[in-house]
C-alpha cells in the first residue's frame, strides 16, 4: 500500500498505460482522479490541450480530495509518416498533446504539489531520447517532454517536488493501432528495425505502470530528473 492516503491525478486513464496506472495506484491505496479525452467509467472527460478544462479538473480534484500528491501525465498520441508529408496541423497536434498537455497539468497542479511536496511522473518515450525515422513530430514532442521533466526537476528540487519520466519502447496499447494506420507503405525496414530491443516481445501496459509507481513512491525519494527507459533493451 505505497500510496495509502495519497491523491493521484492520471491522464490518459481510459485505456492503455493510463488505465493500468490508475488501477495500480488505486490498488495500492491511492485516491485516483482519472482524466481522458474519451469517456470511461470512473474517468472525467478532459482534453489536456484545453487549459480551461485542465484548470477545472485540477481545481475540482483539490476541492474534493484536499490536494494532489502524484501527477502522472500519461496521455499521448503518435503519428508516423514521411517528414515531407507532415502537415503543420499534424505537427502541432503532437506537440499540443505530448508536450503542452503535460505543461498544462504540471502548471495547474503545481500549487498543490508544492504544498504537499508531491511528485510528477511524465510518460515520454525512447523516441524522446533517440531519433526514429518517420516520427519527427513524435520525437520532437517527446524530446520536449524529457527536457521539461529535467528542467522542472532542477527548478523544484529545493521545494521537495520530484519530477521524473518513463521512456517506454513499444507497448501493447490501442495507440499501436493508430501507428499502423499512419505508417507509410514504403518504409525502410532497416530503419524500422531500430525499434526492436535485444529482448523479444512487446511491453505490457502494467510494466510501464509499475515504473511510474516506483518513481512516484517513497522508494524513489532520491530520484529526480530521471528518464527511465523501459524498452526491452532498445537503448542498450
Amino acid at each position: 500500500m505505497r500510496f495509502e492516503g495519497k491523491v493521484a491525478v492520471v491522464t490518459g486513464a481510459a485505456s492503455g498505460i493510463g488505465a493500468a496506472t490508475a488501477q495500480l495506484l488505486a490498488a495500492e491505496g491511492a485516491t485516483v482522479v482519472g482524466l481522458d479525452v474519451t469517456a470511461a467509467e470512473d474517468v472525467r472527460v478532459c482534453d489536456v490541450t484545453d487549459r480551461a478544462q485542465v484548470d477545472a479538473a485540477v481545481a475540482d480534484a483539490v476541492a474534493e480530495h484536499g490536494g494532489i500528491d502524484v501527477l502522472a501525465n500519461v496521455a499521448g498520441m503518435i503519428r508516423f509518416g514521411h517528414f515531407a508529408d507532415l502537415t503543420q496541423a499534424q505537427w502541432q497536434r503532437q506537440l499540443d498533446v505530448n508536450a503542452t498537455g503535460p505543461f498544462n497539468l504540471c502548471q495547474a497542479a503545481l500549487p498543490s504539489l508544492l504544498e504537499r511536496r508531491g511528485c510528477i511522473v511524465n510518460v515520454a518515450s525512447i523516441a524522446g531520447l533517440r531519433g526514429q525515422a518517420y516520427g519527427s513530430g513524435y520525437c520532437a514532442s517527446k524530446g520536449a517532454l524529457v527536457m521539461l521533466t529535467r528542467a522542472l526537476a532542477v527548478e523544484l528540487a529545493s521545494a521537495g517536488v520530484r519530477v521524473n519520466c518513463v521512456c517506454p519502447g513499444t507497448v501493447m496499447t490501442p495507440l499501436i493501432v493508430g501507428v499502423g494506420e499512419s505508417m507509410p507503405a514504403d518504409v525502410d525496414a532497416s530503419l524500422m528495425a531500430r525499434l526492436n530491443g535485444v529482448m523479444p516481445g512487446l511491453i505490457e501496459p502494467v510494466e510501464i505502470a509499475e515504473a511510474i509507481a516506483y518513481l512516484a513512491s517513497d522508494a524513489a525519494r532520491s530520484v529526480t530528473g530521471a528518464a527511465l527507459a523501459v524498452d526491452l533493451g532498445v537503448l542498450a
